[in-house]
């Protein structure tokens, strides 16, 4: 048998010694009594091994893998997620916002790693913000079903950064849910509040996900937007950002967030708006019946 015949066989068995762990650990999960379970588990299994095969991982690079992992979660905490911002970066949180979309309703992007709940209830018109985070800016809008039908008592639960970047909880300098507010819609469904115009800001390289950056030549920096959760009882709720069509990184956001659907104009307040804000944006939002 020659070298090249011989190398030929020694992969074809690997091929083979591959397959069969593969086939092993499939027929273990078979009998996971939860159908969508053993049907999620099934897949896994399946993509997993084949990526392995496939690349020929080293078992360096397995290690490797699981101590990134592993420093992924520790770097999480009760303020800080840094599996969803890995999953961000990967377009896998952008991936499954899309995949899982009502049809008619707006557009959702990925929640983000700096989402906090229990923000406070505050009046419509109201500021989130303080003169010091940036831009007062005016935002405006209603909330319908596809119908174009008014949903009174819908819920935006709005969050962002100030103009130095940063969330509250990143900033010492800023009180606790500062730029953070839940709104509730009129008879009308229309909902208005103050804030600031966002900024661009860089997202958290100091821990694992960095290292994603740096390796792969990639910007960090993300569009500028507003976040808002909208939601209302027997409807679907859309977790969206709204962005502002002015910003450079639209087409390069970092976590693959931003929808063409979701880019607003933030325009210069005119006369005939309120005196006390810099920039104004009209917004509707639109969502769905829920399912089941």
């Amino acid at each position: 048998m020659t070298d090249e015949n011989a190398s030929a066989a020694q992969i074809s068995a690997a091929q083979i010694s591959a397959a069969k762990v593969t086939a092993e650990v499939l027929e273990a999960f078979a009998g996971t009594p939860d159908d969508r379970l053993r049907e999620l588990l099934t897949s896994l299994i399946s993509h997993l091994h084949g990526f392995a095969a496939e690349t020929g991982l080293t078992t360096r690079e397995w290690l490797a893998g699981l101590e990134f992992l592993t420093a992924v979660g520790q770097k999480c905490d009760d303020q800080r997620q840094e599996f969803i911002l890995l999953s961000d970066v990967l377009g896998l949180s952008s991936l499954v916002e899309a995949t899982n979309a009502p049809a008619g309703a707006t557009e959702s992007t990925v929640l983000g790693p700096f989402y906090l709940p229990g923000a406070p209830h505050k009046q419509l018109g109201e500021s989130i913000g303080r003169p010091q985070d940036g831009a007062a800016t005016l935002i405006r809008g209603r909330v319908t079903d596809v119908d174009g039908t008014a949903l009174a008592g819908a819920a935006l639960d709005i969050w962002q950064c100030a103009s130095n970047g940063l969330y509250d909880i990143q900033d010492p300098d800023q009180p606790p849910f500062n730029l953070r507010g839940i709104f509730t819609t009129g008879a009308d469904g229309g909902y208005s509040f103050r804030t600031v115009r966002p900024v661009s800001y860089p997202v958290p390289v100091d821990g694992p996900v960095g290292t994603v950056f740096r390796l792969t030549n990639r910007h960090h920096w993300r569009a500028a937007h507003v976040h808002a959760i909208v939601s209302a009882a027997g409807y679907q709720a859309v977790t969206t950002h709204i962005f502002d069509s002015g910003n450079e990184y639209n087409g390069s956001d970092a976590v693959f967030g931003v929808r063409g659907s979701l880019i607003h104009e933030f325009r210069p307040a005119g006369p005939a708006d309120p005196p006390d804000v810099a920039y104004v944006v009209d917004v509707d939002f639109v969502l769905t019946p829920a399912v089941g």
